[in-house]
């Protein structure tokens, strides 16, 4: 009997996946847990169909996320810090505070785990910050730190 996975099984298959079992483990298992569903011509017009709508919306996504990388291009943040000599800072910058300083002064949500900072920034000046926008797109916000 050929199934529509509804959710994920383990050693059969993912999500939307059309798979081929026994009528048994289809009947009692399967469809009895609410796992998948018959594959009848409807069926399987619904699944192209919510296929369809999912590949537009990871499109429209992936626009939007390439479209706010150019944003942040354009756009800055300025930290301001207690320094030592030398630039050295009295502490440190981290992803968290560019989060911060991001939202009050430029009203961008940005998440501090998508900031891909692999290290707190020790020193004063004008650091790149990468930020993972998407699976495919990663954007660079400019972080200019300044002595007080």
């Amino acid at each position: 009997m050929k199934v529509i996975l509804l959710e994920d099984v383990k050693s059969l298959g993912k999500k939307g996946d059309l798979v081929e079992v026994n009528d048994g483990y289809a009947r009692n298992f399967i469809l009895a847990k609410k796992l998948g569903l018959e594959a009848t011509p409807k069926n399987m017009n619904d699944l192209k169909l919510k296929k369809a709508h999912q590949d537009k919306l990871a499109a429209e996504r992936l626009e939007e996320a390439k479209s706010f990388a150019e944003d942040l291009k354009k756009v800055q943040v300025t930290l301001k810090i207690k320094a030592g000599e030398g630039g050295r800072l009295f502490g440190s910058i981290s992803s968290k505070e560019i989060a911060q300083a991001a939202k009050e002064q430029l009203d961008l949500e940005i998440d501090k785990k998508k900031l891909v900072l692999p290290s707190p920034i020790k020193a004063v000046g004008t650091t790149m910050v990468p930020i993972k926008l998407h699976p495919q797109v990663t954007g660079e916000l400019k972080v200019v730190v300044q002595e007080i």
